[in-house]
């Protein structure tokens, strides 16, 4: 046999074998909630670290779901939110959205044309499900069901402070703000924007803490603040 067929060949078995894999992996998943009582509310509490969605009743545990969550540059957004809308949006969104009350931009659950996605943090922030699991999901979760996103147990911060500019959006924007109000460095409404009135009160916070005055909030900024990040 040629080092060409040789090749093909194990190239062939290796699909076949990823082929039953993946057929095993869909007939063994649990697709029930066999506990599910259409009388209680649910809550859904989304662990973006672990990217493990879990959906509880009655303080029971019903189902975790894996789940895509925000990329570094574009966090999913960390708190406690609330189910605003939903939608049998197209195939881009799987066929379901479920949309949170985030200030700060349009967040929330969906399906996804990139199963492979799934298990990493690659989203745009929104949280990503395979599509079948988010159907499932969407047939329990009414309009007003509470949303917890935890990407850490000490901080609304990530694990590394982000270098903010004038333009960004996030949690740690809005809990930077809600921090600078607290100290009387901000007197507008928290809004999870780093816009051009957060500028001015990060100009002024820089001025009389003798740090160079710039757009951009670095480490040192932070640590003005006595904030680092989580280890």
């Amino acid at each position: 046999m040629s080092r060409f067929k040789k090749i093909v060949t194990v190239l062939i078995i290796i699909l076949i074998i990823e082929i039953i894999l993946i057929f095993y992996f869909y007939k063994t998943r649990d697709h029930s909630l066999s506990s599910y009582d259409h009388n209680k509310k649910i809550t859904i509490l989304v662990d973006i670290t672990a990217n493990q969605l879990a959906v509880f009743q009655d303080d029971k545990l019903l189902k975790t779901y894996t789940v895509a969550s925000g990329k570094a540059s574009t966090p999913s957004p960390i708190g406690t939110w609330t189910i605003i809308s939903k939608d049998t949006w197209g195939e881009g969104f799987g066929g379901r959205w479920m949309g949170f009350n985030v200030p700060w931009g349009k967040y929330g659950i969906h399906g996804t044309l990139y199963p492979t996605s799934i298990g990493w943090s690659s989203s745009h922030g929104c949280i990503r499900m395979h599509n079948d699991d988010v159907k499932q999901l969407y047939k329990i979760t009414p309009i007003g069901t509470k949303v917890i996103v935890t990407g850490s147990p000490y901080t609304n911060f990530s694990s590394n402070l982000r270098i903010l500019k004038p333009g960004m959006r996030g949690t740690d924007v809005f809990e930077l703000q809600e921090i600078l109000k607290s100290k009387g460095y901000y007197a507008g409404n928290p809004d999870g924007i780093y816009g051009e009135g957060m500028k001015y009160y990060v100009h002024k916070f820089q001025k009389e803490n003798h740090l160079y005055v710039s757009d951009t909030i670095y480490t040192s900024f932070y640590k003005k603040l006595g904030l680092k990040p989580v280890d």
